[in-house]
């Protein structure tokens, strides 16, 4: 036992921290809750995944591994052709080689995703390609999965 009188005894309770109340707050929102920025939102599975992914990115989702689009407020699948769409630093929609945004084409019917460089032709053989694509298609099932 520690004798210092200095010091407090260690307890089992564990600190209640920021992120956990947070957490608590959220929990009491029903499961179909929308945040109001997407209260206009007429497909309403859009609006409950949007802020799902808006919750849980600030819990630690990659933005980039999102199947929805906070700054469109559509399915990613929908507005991945926007030029804000272009991630340089990531690769995410682009050439490296030919220094140029990569060009995204939707088969929602097939639910096929093709990304080709205008340039040079190619798919770039990137982690950031293959995450788009994957996201893509994600969406492409969310968004007909309600």
């Amino acid at each position: 036992m520690d004798t210092n009188p200095g010091f407090a005894p260690a307890t089992t309770a564990e600190p209640t921290s920021l992120r956990r109340n947070r957490r608590d707050r959220l929990a009491l929102r029903p499961a179909d809750f929308v945040e109001p920025r997407y209260a206009d939102v007429v497909d309403q599975h859009l609006a409950r995944t949007l802020t799902a992914e808006d919750r849980s990115e600030e819990d630690g989702l990659d933005p980039l591994e999102r199947v929805t689009c906070r700054t469109h407020r559509r399915w990613l699948h929908d507005c991945v052709a926007s030029p804000l769409h272009v991630v340089i630093i990531t690769g995410t929609r682009w050439c490296r080689a030919c220094e140029c945004a990569l060009n995204v084409a939707i088969d929602q019917l097939a639910g096929d995703v093709s990304v080709r460089c205008p340039s040079c032709g190619d798919t770039p053989a990137t982690r950031a390609t293959r995450q788009l694509v994957r996201a893509c298609r994600a969406s492409l099932a969310a968004a007909h999965d309600h």
